[in-house]
């Protein structure tokens, strides 16, 4: 996501001390961090600290009262420390989130000039830093998570703004981590839609490219994953459409309860995120949040021999209707839902609820309706709860009256329900467009329509007024 980037860019506009740990034993660890403490200070012999509580001391006694640290543009200013990748050091010396605490807490009364940022790839390590009994719970000022791009700035990102249909598959495969551009594919970029099948060959699918083995290595990297096997499988069992705590112990052949572990892992890892049911209490559905990972779960990893064997061409040639129903699928869906989270906030009539989605049930036709993008907003006190937007999202698929009939059947039945659809508007998503008839019905108000170049703000929605 560009974090070291960051950190090093942070460190040469302000200053300070940055040291980035690398995956070795306590004892070299210790001796590459001595070796930059001595580095950074000028000092003409080495640093050898014996211990990493002697190293901690150094750090916040070089900033404690009346001490001036070196390297900064002010040097009565801030002294800026930075570890980026600690779990590698916290995995050899578990001990340095309580080092850490004690010095926090030894200055916390004096006037410290310390600032230290600590820096991981381990979403799990870093989120347990801060968690339940942890050392250093209480004690920071700042947790950020650096986050992938949005769908429209990945798309300027790539250079690809101006052609929504290309960066909306692109989107689809690689997400917006920004690394995946220039770092591993050293500005290989589609340049057109008709490019697309052959540069996923060439990139993605290729067993040369540095993308092809990705996805396993952000699941290796992180430190509670000990069973790869396992949640891989349970990675696959999303990708393959079991969305459901159920659905997925029953396609890895597991009883529910003992799923629970490897699915709050890969949650506290950010790889799966539990999205709740907006219309049904205690219904909850498992989204993977990394894009890459959906793609090979779905598309390579059963193919896995054939594309080492450099079948990419017709790995992908057959790939087709899988790559709709299992990856850009869903994925459209959530990018539905991010636009109307942002850009399409401005459509809603009402202010902004819960944004999700939904199964809304039809006794009379025994059937379920799959709302994809729904705005939903609980009641309390003497609000009843109400519904904003129902909107349908389809990737493959020209929408026509049919899609909007079934939102429509959705409306009435919450309606029944006791909830307030008074100002509930009905919306339909779609890569592949819309039947003239359905035009027709967004010309006099009935549906909002909103395709790829109103998702990339290439175009207004057509539909009720603004």
């Amino acid at each position: 996501m560009g974090k070291t980037y960051l950190l090093r860019a942070l460190v040469e506009q302000c200053g300070g001390f940055y040291f980035g740990a690398t995956e070795a034993t306590e004892a070299e660890s210790l001796r590459q961090f001595s070796a930059a403490v001595a580095e950074y200070t000028g000092s003409p012999v080495p640093f050898s600290f014996a211990t990493w509580d002697d190293a901690v001391s150094y750090l916040f006694g070089a900033a404690g009262p009346g001490r001036r640290p070196p390297g900064g543009p002010h040097p009565d200013g801030p002294f800026l420390v930075v570890i980026d990748e600690f779990p590698y050091l916290v995995k050899v010396a578990p001990e340095l989130p309580s080092l850490f605490q004690r010095a926090i807490d030894r200055y916390q009364g004096e006037e410290s000039r310390l600032r230290l940022l600590l820096c991981g790839s381990a979403m799990s390590v870093m989120g347990g830093l801060l968690a339940s009994s942890a050392p250093l719970r209480g004690r920071a000022q700042l947790e950020l998570v650096v986050r992938p791009f949005g769908y429209r700035a990945a798309a300027d990102f790539w250079g690809i703004a101006a052609a929504p249909a290309l960066a909306a598959r692109l989107h689809t495969v690689l997400g917006g981590t920004p690394a995946y551009r220039r770092q591993f594919l050293a500005d290989d970029v589609p340049s057109d839609l008709g490019e697309f099948d052959e540069w996923i060959c060439r990139t993605v699918l290729s067993p040369f490219s540095p993308l092809f083995r990705e996805a396993r290595y952000l699941l290796a990297e992180e430190a509670d994953i000990r069973d790869p096997a396992l949640y891989h499988s349970v990675l696959a069992a999303v990708a393959q459409g079991n969305t459901t705590r159920g659905g997925i112990a029953s396609y890895i052949g597991r009883k529910s309860v003992d799923i629970s572990h490897p699915l709050n892992v890969l949650e506290d890892s950010h790889l799966l995120a539990r999205e709740a049911d907006v219309f049904r209490a205690g219904r909850s559905q498992y989204r993977i949040t990394e894009p890459l990972i959906t793609f090979y779960e779905a598309v390579m990893r059963p193919a896995w021999a054939r594309l080492e064997g450099g079948q990419a061409r017709e790995v992908w040639a057959q790939s087709g209707e899988r790559f709709t129903a299992q990856v850009a699928g869903p994925h459209f869906e959530a990018l539905c839902r991010e636009y109307v989270l942002g850009p399409g906030r401005s459509l809603l009539s009402t202010s902004l609820g819960e944004v999700g989605s939904g199964v809304v049930t039809d006794p009379k036709e025994r059937r379920q309706i799959q709302v994809d993008v729904a705005v939903a907003e609980q009641g309390s006190g003497g609000n009843r709860p109400s519904v904003a937007l129902l909107g349908e999202a389809k990737w493959g698929t020209v929408m026509g009256l049919p899609h909007l009939e079934r939102l429509g059947r959705a409306r009435e039945l919450l309606a029944g329900r006791g909830m307030d659809v008074s100002h509930c508007g009905l919306a339909c998503f779609s890569a592949a467009g819309f039947s003239d008839a359905l035009r027709a019905a967004a010309a006099r108000g009935e549906v909002l329509l909103i395709g790829l170049d109103e998702l990339y703000g290439r175009a207004m929605p057509t539909g009720f007024p603004h």
